[in-house]
């Protein structure tokens, strides 16, 4: 459901793509995530989130992580954080 709420962005969007040794949910442009967390994200999952987090950044990608709620419930937000990334040139590889 993200990809088509940003398809007009006219970025390229890929589903599920391994990077840093796991799967990130949505890379947008070259440099940009965006992880979607659901209500496991927890305890060691949420370890484990943090640990890829910090390996993403050290090669250069910017992690945008919210909750599946947030993009159910609170979509403008949501939006809103990728645009003002988009807008600092996050997206761009260096």
């Amino acid at each position: 459901m993200v990809i088509p709420r940003l398809r007009w962005l006219k970025l390229p969007l890929r589903q599920q793509v391994w990077i840093g040794g796991h799967r990130v949910d949505l890379p947008i442009g070259d440099r940009l995530v965006l992880q979607i967390d659901g209500g496991h994200h927890v305890d060691a999952q949420r370890m484990s989130d943090n640990e890829h987090d910090a390996v993403l950044r050290l090669m250069g990608y910017h992690v945008i992580r919210v909750g599946y709620r947030q993009v159910i419930d609170d979509w403008p937000m949501v939006q809103d954080l990728i645009l003002s990334a988009i807008a600092q040139g996050l997206h761009l590889a260096a």
